[in-house]
């Protein structure tokens, strides 16, 4: 059986398309888990539970490696700091925020289209060429969003009537695309070591949140169910989904690991309408076919460059 287990184990760490689908399954439930922790346990305490979790375990696991790379990454705290308040504390806290506005299908959509976010951000911080194909990628896939925004009626737009989960869903997705252009220029740290730092910043940044909802009354702690959601929330999406995601990078390069993002939005609606028996209406497959066309049109190589 032990031994079994270690094979298996093996055969996970070396197969990058199973630990980015994984990866990608991890993600897409945490839109089922948002969805589902309405009532159970509120927006603050979600992510301040998940980051403490993920904190305390990995500072066990990698306390040796902390110590032994302290040196590196001291000089590189305020740059952490911000990635930790934008891509782990801001955008989560969005997110949970959004899940009480807006449908887990509509979630996964929308999170969708951070990779042509990610590609506008990488030309416009860093003046980085674009071809023609990926500026009609970011089009479409803006297209995408804004029906989901409008509920499948673009006239919603005009006279301002956009879920208000929506739009902070949208929100939330631009903090983690500044997020990650800002690992472009990542401190040079084992990548757990990194995500290990982060995760206790984020526990220690989301403090605040916290106390601001319990001093607004707002506050739910967990019971018996939000306790097995904010698990679920730190064990997969938090914990397992991220050491999947760079290892599968380790594997395959940014580049190609980045095309896996695009099964975030199937696995949602799929999973939105199995598990929570969410309507999936037309302009959800509509936006969907859009974000996904999009994102695979910016990603195309063999196109020329706008000058």
């Amino acid at each position: 059986m032990i031994e079994a287990a270690r094979s298996l184990g093996a055969r996970l760490n070396t197969s990058q398309v199973l630990l980015l689908t994984l990866a990608m399954l991890f993600w897409g439930g945490n839109t089922i888990a948002g969805r589902l922790a309405i009532g159970e346990v509120s927006p603050m305490v979600i992510v301040f539970l998940r980051w403490i979790i993920v904190a305390v375990l990995m500072g066990v696991l990698m306390r040796g490696r902390l110590i032994e790379e302290w040196p590196l990454a001291r000089p590189h705290l305020p740059a952490m700091i911000a990635m930790a308040l934008f891509g782990f504390v801001g955008f989560n806290i969005l997110f949970y925020i959004a899940a009480y506005y807006t449908s887990a299908i509509n979630l996964g959509i929308i999170q969708g289209s951070m990779p042509a976010l990610v590609l506008a951000g990488t030309v416009l911080v860093f003046r980085a060429k674009v071809k023609w194909l990926q500026l009609a990628g970011i089009l479409v896939t803006i297209i995408g969003v804004a029906l989901v925004a409008a509920q499948g009626n673009f006239a919603n737009l005009a006279k301002l009537e956009i879920n208000p989960g929506d739009g902070i869903m949208l929100i939330a997705s631009l903090f983690y695309a500044g997020y990650t252009l800002a690992l472009r220029n990542r401190p040079k740290l084992s990548g757990l070591v990194f995500f290990t730092l982060l995760s206790i910043i984020s526990a220690v940044a989301s403090v605040p949140a916290v106390i601001y909802e319990m001093a607004a009354g707002t506050a739910i702690w967990p019971g018996l169910t939000g306790w097995a959601i904010v698990l679920f929330i730190a064990l997969f999406p938090s914990l397992l989904a991220q050491i999947y995601f760079m290892r599968g990078v380790e594997l395959i390069g940014p580049g190609r690991a980045g095309v896996f993002i695009n099964l975030v939005p199937i696995f949602s609606a799929i999973l939105a309408v199995v598990l929570l028996g969410e309507p999936f209406r037309w302009h959800h497959a509509v936006a969907l076919v859009l974000v996904l066309g999009g994102i695979w049109l910016s990603e195309r190589k063999n196109a020329g460059s706008l000058q």
